[in-house]
C-alpha cells in the first residue's frame, strides 16, 4: 500500500493545501497521528495543557490574522473542554475551527470510549458544524468548515472526524483528485457594500449633526479599517471613543480622542456613526439615561441581524473598512471638518485635559506598598518605550483590566486584547500565545490580575518550551478583587475559619512557577525593582513572569462591575 494514505494524512493535506499554517490543541486518542502529520506538512501545532486556553488561543488569533484559527481536541471531554473556545469566538465573532476525533461510527450510542454527541453539544456555539462519515468527505467538509469561519459574519465551526474515518484508506492519486476538485469548487464571497444612496445619506446626516461622535470597536479592528477610520477623523474634525479592544486603530493619544470624556461624549452627542461595534452591555445598549434620548445612531456592521436587532437611525450593511471608504470618498467630493474652536470640539477636549490632569497627578505619586495606579504607570512608560512595532498588551482581571483600559496608551491597532465582549476571565495565556505566534515581530506583555492568571498559568510552560517573547505581569493582591472584603457579620457560621472566598495564599510566589521550567521570574515591590526587572525582561524578549506585590486592599470588589455583583 506504498501509494496509499490514511484519513489523518488526508486531514493534514487539506488543513494545509487550503492555507492553515497554525494550530493549538492537545493531543490524545484519536488525534496525535493528525497533529504529527500536520507538523510534517509545515503547519505549526501548539500544544497546550488544556483545551480551554488552547482554544482561546484559536480565537484571538482568528481575530489577529483575519484567518481561522484551529483548535484541535480528543473525543468527549476534550471537545467540552474546546467548547470555552469555541462559544469565545462566537460571542467576539471571530474566526475559528474546533476539530475533535470522535469514537468508531459502527459503536455510537453503544458507551464507547469518551463517547458524546458532539455535533449536538456544539450546536449553541458554532455557525457551523459537519462530521466526515467517510475519507472521501475529508477535503470537503474542511473546506467547508474554514469558509464558514470567515463568510459573512465571523465565528466559530466545528468539524468532526471519527476515528474509523481517520483509519480508513485512500490512494495517493484519489486523494489528490478529491483536494483538486474542492479547492476549485471553493468561492469566495465578496466584499459586502451598502448602495451609495444609503452612504449619501449617513453622510448628510453626519454633515447636520452639531456634537457627532465617531465609535469604534474590535469589528473595525478585525476588518482593518485603520487607515480609512484615520482619514475620516482627521478630514472631519469629528471627536471618536473607541471601546476597549478598538484602542490603537487611532492613537490614543491623537488629540481627537474623547476617551478620557466618555460620558460627555456619549452623554450629549447628536449622532453617533457606530463602526465594528455593537450597541450591547459595554455601549450601554445604546439607551438613555448615559446616551441622550435623542441621539441618531448609524451603524455599520457586517451582519444585517445585528443592525436589525438595534433598530438604528441608519444602518449600514458592511464591511467596516469598505464602507468607511465610500463615506471618505462622499466626503471628499463636498469636504466638511468641525475645526478645533467647534464648540463641541472645544467642549470634549476641555474635559479631557481635565479628565487627564486629575488622573495623571494620581499617577505621579509613587505609592508603596503598590496601589493599582503607581505599577500601572510604570508598565505604560516602559510599553511606550518599545516604540514600533508596539507590544501587544494582554489584559484580564477585574480592577487590573478596568485601570489598565484608562491608562495604558494603544498607538497602534490590534495591539490590546482583553476578556472582551463577554468578559471571559483565563484568556490570558491563550491570548498571549496567539499573539506571539500570529506576529512572531512583536514583544507580548499581558497584565493579569493573580486571579485571572491562575486560570491558565500552568500554560507559562508553553511560553518557554516554544521559547515565546511573552513577559506576564501579574498583580498580585491575594485573590479575586483583593483581600478579605467581608464585613464582621459578614464571617460567621460553622466555617467561618476558612479563607474568604475571594482569598488566595497570601504572598504567592507566582514568579517561581515559570522558574520551574527554566523560565525568569522576578518579585517586585518598589518602583525600582518593577522599572529594573521590565527593562531586562523587555530586553531579553524571552519568557518571564513579573510578581508585582499589591497592597491587598487597593482596588474595588469587581472592579468596575459593582452594580452587578
Amino acid at each position: 500500500m506504498a501509494d496509499c494514505l490514511d484519513g489523518n494524512v488526508l486531514a493534514a493535506k487539506s488543513f494545509a493545501r487550503f492555507g492553515v499554517t497554525h494550530m493549538f490543541g492537545v493531543v490524545g486518542i484519536p488525534v496525535t497521528g493528525l497533529a504529527n502529520r500536520a507538523v510534517q506538512l509545515g503547519i505549526r501545532f501548539i500544544a497546550f495543557h488544556n483545551e480551554q486556553s488552547a482554544g482561546y488561543a484559536a480565537s484571538a488569533y482568528g481575530y489577529l490574522t483575519g484567518r481561522p484559527g484551529l483548535l484541535l481536541t480528543v473525543s468527549g471531554p476534550g471537545c467540552v473542554h474546546g467548547l470555552a473556545g469555541l462559544s469565545n469566538a462566537m460571542i467576539n465573532t471571530w474566526p475559528m475551527v474546533m476539530i475533535s476525533g470522535s469514537p468508531d461510527q459502527k459503536d455510537s450510542g453503544r458507551g464507547d470510549f469518551q463517547e458524546l454527541d458532539q455535533i449536538e453539544a456544539v450546536k449553541p456555539f458554532s455557525k457551523f458544524s459537519v462530521k466526515a462519515k467517510d475519507i472521501k468527505e475529508i477535503p470537503d467538509c474542511v473546506a467547508r468548515v474554514l469558509d464558514h469561519a470567515v463568510s459573512g459574519r465571523p465565528g466559530g465551526c466545528y468539524l468532526d472526524l471519527p476515528t474509523d474515518v481517520l483509519h480508513q484508506m485512500i490512494t495517493e492519486s484519489e486523494a489528490e483528485k478529491l483536494l483538486t476538485e474542492v479547492e476549485k469548487g471553493r468561492v469566495f464571497e465578496a466584499t459586502k457594500a451598502p448602495p451609495s444612496s444609503e452612504i449619501a445619506k449617513a453622510v448628510s446626516v453626519l454633515r447636520k449633526a452639531e456634537r457627532p461622535l465617531i465609535v469604534f470597536g474590535k469589528g473595525a479592528a478585525y476588518a482593518r479599517a485603520e487607515g480609512e477610520l484615520k482619514k475620516l477623523v482627521e478630514r472631519t474634525g469629528i471627536p471618536f471613543l473607541p471601546t476597549p479592544m478598538g484602542k490603537g486603530l487611532v492613537n490614543d493619544d491623537h488629540e481627537l480622542a474623547a476617551s478620557a470624556a466618555r460620558s460627555l461624549a456619549i452623554g450629549k452627542c447628536d449622532v453617533a456613526l457606530v463602526v465594528g461595534a455593537r450597541l450591547n452591555w459595554l455601549l450601554h445598549f445604546g439607551e438613555s439615561p448615559k446616551w441622550d434620548k435623542d441621539v441618531k445612531f448609524i451603524l455599520v456592521d457586517v451582519s444585517e441581524e445585528e443592525i436589525k436587532l438595534r433598530k438604528p437611525h441608519l444602518g449600514l450593511v458592511g464591511d467596516a473598512k469598505k464602507v468607511l471608504e465610500m463615506i471618505n470618498k462622499e466626503i471628499k467630493d463636498d469636504p466638511f471638518c468641525l475645526g478645533k474652536s467647534h464648540p463641541w470640539v472645544e467642549a470634549i477636549s476641555k474635559k479631557v485635559k481635565d479628565n487627564v490632569s486629575k488622573m495623571e497627578s494620581q499617577l505621579a505619586k509613587d505609592v508603596v506598598p503598590f496601589n493599582f495606579l503607581t505599577p500601572m504607570r510604570i508598565i505604560r512608560d516602559a510599553i511606550l518605550g518599545v516604540g514600533s512595532p508596539a507590544p501587544v498588551v494582554v489584559s484580564e482581571g477585574a480592577n487590573t483590566m478596568d485601570v489598565g483600559r484608562s491608562v495604558l496608551v494603544q498607538t497602534e491597532p490590534r495591539t490590546r486584547l482583553d476578556a472582551g465582549t463577554w468578559g471571559t476571565m483565563g484568556v490570558g495565556l491563550g491570548y498571549c500565545i496567539a499573539a506571539a505566534v500570529a506576529n512572531p515581530e512583536q514583544l507580548v506583555v499581558a497584565v493579569e490580575g493573580d486571579s485571572g492568571f491562575g486560570f491558565s498559568a500552568m500554560e507559562v510552560e508553553t511560553l518557554v518550551r516554544y521559547n515565546l517573547p511573552v513577559v506576564v505581569i501579574v498583580f498580585n493582591n491575594g485573590g479575586v478583587y483583593g483581600g478579605d472584603r467581608r464585613s464582621p457579620e459578614e464571617v460567621s457560621g460553622p466555617f467561618k475559619d476558612d479563607p474568604a472566598p475571594t482569598s488566595f495564599v497570601p504572598g504567592a510566589a507566582y514568579h517561581t512557577l515559570i522558574e520551574a521550567f527554566g523560565g525568569k521570574g522576578y518579585l517586585v515591590g518598589t518602583p525600582d525593582e518593577l522599572k529594573s526587572a521590565l527593562s531586562e525582561s523587555f530586553s531579553a524578549r524571552k519568557p518571564a513572569v513579573i510578581n508585582v506585590i499589591i497592597d491587598p486592599f487597593a482596588g474595588a470588589e469587581s472592579g468596575r462591575m459593582q452594580h452587578k455583583n
